[in-house]
């Protein structure tokens, strides 16, 4: 049965996961993103009542 042989796809695997592992996380922890967010400050911005007309 040739689906058992591990020998072609053993070494797929492996070098698939050297890519995984050695290329792509570099990649991706290297990514900035455009919009940092700011922090507005330490006030709590006021809420406002809300005015029901039939109440």
């Amino acid at each position: 049965m040739p689906q058992l042989d591990p020998t072609p796809w053993l070494t797929t695997f492996s070098l698939s996961w050297l890519i995984f592992l050695t290329v792509i996380p570099p990649k991706i922890m290297a990514h900035v993103y455009p919009n940092e967010p700011s922090p507005l400050g330490m006030k709590k911005p006021q809420a406002k009542t809300w005015t029901w007309p039939w109440y």
